[in-house]
């Protein structure tokens, strides 16, 4: 886990809780990543199609917008399909992973989050 090696990738992070915001924005930007924060699920399809992100970290629970839909919404947008997708979500059961990686997400992280494992599975996607 060596600082700067996300050699300026471009992270889209879609969270609704401001310090989770804040907490995976910080850990992103410590490893070299450019993170892009969206607060508001109803913004996060405009925001990726400006920044074009090399990863989208998504929160599942969002409200407004469900994050299994802006995930599904994401890779059937032939510009924004390539993007890996890192779901960090409080559902942590065996079911609620599986229901999730069939949307579309290539990761899945749950909260609370390990600073450690949040790194590793960012740096598995990038």
């Amino acid at each position: 886990m060596s600082g700067n090696n996300g050699s300026g990738k471009r992270v889209l992070v879609v969270e609704d809780n401001e310090l989770n915001l804040r907490l995976f924005c910080d850990l992103l930007t410590a490893h070299g990543y450019i993170a892009e924060p969206v607060r508001d699920g109803r913004d996060a399809m405009a925001r990726a199609a400006e920044v074009k992100p090399d990863l989208v970290i998504m929160d599942i629970q969002l409200p407004h917008v469900s994050g299994l839909d802006l995930i599904a919404a994401l890779k059937a947008d032939p510009a924004l399909a390539t993007a890996p997708i890192l779901a960090v979500t409080a559902y942590a059961g065996r079911d609620d992973e599986a229901r999730i990686r069939a949307a579309g997400a290539e990761g899945y992280v749950s909260k609370p989050i390990s600073v450690i494992r949040f790194v590793e599975a960012v740096e598995a996607l990038v």
